[in-house]
């Protein structure tokens, strides 16, 4: 039996690592079209793009494995099948369990193996190359202007209709926003035709306007004079600007000072967890308290006085009179004021309303901060489940079908796969706003590739199709039957 055992274990470790490098290799060519537009452009050595893919390939394993392990056991159990392999193995007294059983013991250690990756691996790199996209994304060359395209130069936006030249240094149809220190966008010029007059190495770039209009919104002190200066304007032949770009190229590409919730292993994100949680819960304490103290039933008490009308009393809420037409707090008071009291609570009521709407959103953006970091956690668990799981899919699957190679196999495969994929790609989107829980959003398409494995593990076992078409038309026809009998 050990020479059965490795003889299926070397057939599928060989279909596991085919296919495993040949959906790497399309993912990472994937993710160079993904981010063509953060390393096109910036002066980059091969070093450090094969440095970023380098750390970018781990975080493409949970997607990669599992469509790699329900591959290779479809392409490995149905290769099988058609060869008639498995009815030898049935002849031989050999179930399916005892034909799967070294491929089980290598999938559970798989899953083990996984968890270990995705816990310790996955994230670290992925704090690699968070770090490293997001200092390339600071590179700018000193003549990276695109043609067609708002280029964001230090405080500028340039757009230009038209590069010709020698080196592409003459400009047509310019047209440059420049922000202030606030960031507004209050200067804009536009010129028929530029030049780029220094050099690519160069920090300096200095960039020559012809024959243009000079547009600046202009800002009174007093905000009601402004429709008197909606803006200058002013007509140039030749206008000149320089830009320092030193500080812009100067970017230390082994800056590690970023984070983000895919960064962390289980035990960081079970604190992190935790501390989110208490923190949003003292938050929404707080704001409650806030909020009643606002709605000035704290002052009502502390204005009730006792019957004899010399001491304060503190009366509980539960003591007070029940509303009515001649016995309320209103009661007190002549009807002009009673109308001011109600204009005051109106608008105490509408600005109440006004912060707790605000509030609202920003409650939301911390449960979902929560909901991202309790999914990060869990995915790490249903990863490795669903290594497992999809197996038990493909592998009796594979023995159904009866089909190997890359024909029926892959097509199986691929819809199988889409299945899952975007069964979890909806539930985290709903679980990050809270509209199904985040732990089900994490598991929910390895929940519902479960009872399938079952299912298939079971009619493989059983030596019968995905469906048994006998069993729905078999009573269609003795019904039919049935009736001609009774007509005859």
């Amino acid at each position: 039996m050990k020479i059965l055992d490795r003889y299926i274990l070397s057939r599928f470790l060989f279909n596991f690592v085919s296919c495993f490098t040949i959906l790497m290799i399309i993912f990472i060519f994937q993710a160079i079209w993904l981010f063509i537009d953060d390393l096109a452009g910036k002066g980059l050595d091969l070093w450090v793009i094969g440095k970023f893919l380098l750390y970018y390939s781990p975080s493409l394993v949970p997607t990669v494995l599992p469509f790699t392990v329900l591959l290779a056991s479809l392409m490995t159990f149905g290769s099988l099948a058609e060869n008639y392999e498995f009815a030898a193995m049935k002849s031989s007294g050999i179930s399916l369990y005892r034909a799967m059983r070294s491929l089980i013991v290598f999938m559970v250690a798989l899953g083990g193996f996984t968890f270990y990756f995705a816990n310790s691996v996955i994230p670290k790199a992925e704090f690699k190359a968070y770090n490293l996209r997001k200092n390339i994304a600071k590179v700018k060359p000193a003549l990276a202007i695109s043609e067609g395209m708002f280029n964001d130069i230090e405080d500028m936006n340039i757009k230009v209709e038209k590069k010709y030249g020698e080196d592409d240094r003459m400009l047509k149809n310019v047209i440059l926003h420049k922000k202030n220190s606030r960031g507004e966008n209050l200067l804009v010029i536009k010129a028929k035709d530029g030049e780029l007059i220094s050099s690519e190495k160069s920090d300096i770039l200095k960039l020559k306007l012809i024959d243009g209009y000079y547009y600046e919104d202009q800002k009174p002190s007093n905000p009601k004079n402004r429709d008197n200066y909606p803006h200058a304007k002013a007509k140039f032949e030749i206008y000149t600007l320089n830009m320092d770009l030193s500080q812009v190229n100067d970017v230390n590409l082994e800056d590690e000072s970023y984070n983000t919730y895919k960064m962390y292993n289980v035990g960081e994100l079970g604190v992190l967890i935790d501390s989110i949680e208490e923190h949003n819960s003292t938050a929404i304490h707080n704001f409650g308290d806030n909020i009643y103290k606002r709605t000035g039933i704290t002052t009502i008490k502390r204005a009730l006085i006792s019957p004899d009308g010399k001491d304060s009393v503190r009366v509980k809420e539960d003591s007070l009179p029940p509303p009515a037409p001649d016995n309320d707090l209103l009661s007190l008071f002549d009807p002009e004021k009673k109308q001011r009291i109600l204009d005051v609570a109106r608008g105490n009521i509408t600005n109440i309303a006004n912060t707790v709407s605000a509030k609202k959103d920003e409650l939301l953006r911390k449960d979902m901060v929560l909901n991202y970091y309790l999914m990060a956690m869990h995915s790490k668990y249903a990863l490795a489940f669903a290594c497992v799981i999809l197996f038990f899919v493909g592998a009796p699957l594979g023995a159904i079908i009866r089909k190997g190679g890359l024909g029926l196999p892959m097509v199986v495969g691929i819809i199988l796969f889409l299945t899952y994929h975007f069964l979890g790609m909806f539930a985290r989107n709903y679980a990050k706003d809270a509209s199904i829980p985040p732990i089900l959003g994490a598991w929910l398409s390895t929940l519902v590739m479960l009872p399938l494995g079952i299912f298939l593990t079971r009619r493989a076992t059983a030596d019968k199709g995905v469906l048994d078409t006998d069993s729905i038309t078999e009573p269609v026809k003795k019904f039919f039957q049935r009736f001609r009998k009774s007509e005859e």
